[in-house]
């Protein structure tokens, strides 16, 4: 109809990605349909510039078995965080300069960049994002470790061992005087298992989610044009 706004093929490209950016980001309850078959997100696919094989292969992939990796834990508590997301290909320099853009964002930490021929990282203390090879092609490796939840944890057990001996030792001295300072050793103990038990989770789900939020932001830059020159 006359009048109304039209959108060339750059820029419907980049409204699916930022529909699929915030589809992934913020996800909903799967409808009650029965959905979509392949040859139907092909079609979507095409129409919105998207490469079917591209399209293909993504569909493939909810079918993989998703690689479990284990992560480092601390007296049952998370130390370590990690996430992997599958790339289609390497990114462009634009493409990785706009993800290191949405790093520094989401983590609020400006950080380092160092590439290495394929390899690219963005790395801020104990937090790093890896964009490397992999059998299937590329993948952007997210990981980050809780650097003195273990010290925190040994100190307090420490703390704790030494306070319960001391106080066992006053307590069949029969001076009631002498229970004050193992007393305070042991709640001192006690004291570090507990901060760790109440911000380690807290921790780790706000490093999953931003993680979550970088992997789909990826997806979506490296959506936005799929067959990069060069």
């Amino acid at each position: 109809m006359a009048g109304q706004r039209t959108y060339d093929d750059d820029e419907v490209r980049a409204i699916f990605a930022e529909a699929a950016r915030r589809e992934l980001a913020e996800p909903r309850p799967a409808p009650a349909a029965n959905g979509l078959t392949l040859v139907e997100l092909q079609d979507i696919g095409r129409e919105a510039g998207l490469d079917v094989a591209a399209v293909t292969r993504a569909a493939a992939s909810l079918d993989a078995p998703a690689v479990q990796t284990p992560v480092r834990r601390s007296l049952g508590m998370p130390v370590e965080v990690v996430h992997t997301v599958a790339l289609p290909r390497a990114p462009t320099e634009g493409e990785w300069e706009k993800l290191v853009a949405e790093l520094r964002s989401t983590f609020r930490a400006r950080g380092r960049v160092a590439s290495q021929g394929g390899l690219r990282e963005w790395s801020n203390g104990n937090l790093h994002a890896l964009v490397e090879p992999s059998v299937d092609g590329y993948r952007l490796r997210l990981g980050t470790v809780k650097g003195n939840a273990r010290v925190l944890n040994a100190l307090g057990g420490a703390s704790l061992f030494a306070g319960a001996a001391a106080l066992s030792s006053a307590l069949s001295g029969g001076l009631p005087q002498d229970i004050i300072v193992p007393g305070m050793i042991a709640a001192t103990g006690l004291g570090a298992f507990a901060a760790n038990l109440l911000r380690l989770p807290r921790w780790a789900q706000t490093r999953r989610r931003q993680m979550d939020l970088i992997g789909a932001k990826a997806a979506a830059i490296m959506a936005a044009d799929p067959h990069p020159a060069g």
